[in-house]
Parts: C-alpha cells; sequence; structure tokens
C-alpha cells in the first residue's frame, strides 16, 4: 500500500483531495511541519529529505512536490479520469499546467503574499498579473484548465486561492472556476476536516 506523508492545512491538504477524487487505497500518515508562525517542528518519522510535506512513499519509490506526486497518482489510477496519461489527446496541456503551477504560480503567488518584488525576479517568473491573464485567457474559453472536464491540474491551480481568498483575482472566469473547484465534494470534505483539525 502507498503511503501519504501529510500535514493538515498544508500544502500536502491537495494530495489528500486528490487521493479522494481517484478513490485511491492510500494510507495518510500526519506528521508535523515546521510552520510559518515558528510552530511546529521536523518530524522523525517523516521520511522526506527536508521533512516537508507531501511525501508519497509507493514501495521503494519516494515522490515529493505536489506536481510530481499528482502526475504520478493520476498515471497510476487513470480509470479515475483526472488527468489524461501518455498517449491520450491533452496530455501535453496537462504536463504544462502540472509544471506550470510548481515553476511559475506557486513562487509568483508567494512573491505576491510576502510582498516582494524584484525586476530580475519578474523577467524570469512572470508578474502576478502575467499568470493571471494566462489563467483567465484559458477560463474565459473553457470551464475547467483543460477544457470540459475537471482535471488534477484544476485542484492543483485553484488551491492557493482557496487558502488565500485576498489573493483571488478580481476576474469573472477565474472566480467561477475556483467556486467550481471549492464545491468538489472531496474538497469541501477536506476543508471541513482542516479546519476542525486547526
Amino acid at each position: 500500500m502507498m503511503t501519504l506523508y501529510h500535514s493538515p492545512n498544508s500544502r500536502s491538504s491537495a494530495i489528500v483531495t486528490l487521493i479522494e477524487e481517484l478513490g485511491a487505497d492510500v494510507e495518510v500518515k500526519e506528521v508535523t511541519v515546521r510552520r510559518q508562525d515558528g510552530s511546529g517542528g521536523p518530524d522523525a518519522s517523516n521520511p522526506h529529505p527536508e521533512k516537508k510535506v507531501p511525501y508519497l512513499v509507493d514501495g521503494a519509490e519516494g515522490i515529493r512536490e505536489r506536481g510530481a506526486i499528482m502526475l504520478y497518482l493520476t498515471d497510476k489510477f487513470p480509470e479515475a479520469g483526472l488527468g489524461p496519461i501518455e498517449g491520450q489527446p491533452g496530455r501535453g496541456e496537462y504536463l504544462s499546467w502540472l509544471f506550470y503551477y510548481q515553476g511559475v504560480m506557486e513562487p509568483v503567488i508567494i512573491l505576491k503574499f510576502a510582498q516582494f518584488t524584484h525586476p530580475a525576479v519578474e523577467a524570469s517568473l512572470r508578474d502576478f498579473d502575467t499568470m493571471v491573464a494566462r489563467l483567465a485567457e484559458t477560463l474565459e474559453k473553457q470551464p475547467y484548465l483543460l477544457g470540459e472536464t475537471y482535471s488534477a491540474v484544476d485542484l492543483l491551480c485553484s488551491g492557493p486561492f482557496l487558502w488565500l481568498p485576498d489573493m483571488l483575482p478580481d476576474n469573472e472566469a477565474i472566480r467561477d472556476w475556483v467556486k467550481r473547484c471549492s464545491e468538489r465534494p472531496a474538497t469541501v470534505r477536506t476543508l471541513e476536516r482542516e479546519r476542525q483539525a486547526a
């Protein structure tokens, strides 16, 4: 059986939701992590090399980073239809959004949240407005990032706006998309469990 090392109200919450969406048989083990407010700390039982979450263990394989874990799980459980597998239409767009999130969206959102700007950062990563424009140009044409159907990239990319609602752009298409994603039963259940754990 696979094991996910998870800490409530953290980046790993999206993976807990994905596991439920997939109907995957994955054991979820809660561990402590160091929090922004200074609370918590490394957990000796967490096999992640930096003691962070999420961390997925599947036999001898250890997978870290949300995008990588999502790709691993959606490939492993293709029958759920949450990500095109190799050879299926939309695979390139799926991979692009997974990597766009990890390489652009999350860093840009964190930098905006931290109120940090620098021309070198914006030239290499993009700025917040450019990232918003990329989402909008897609979501103004279709309900989800890959088209008509919800996928793991919607779960991943909408996540920051659920946890940091003040960062939600003033764009109707993006707001409607985040609302649709937030109303998924698995997302609702995860958010409720996480609030109770807070």
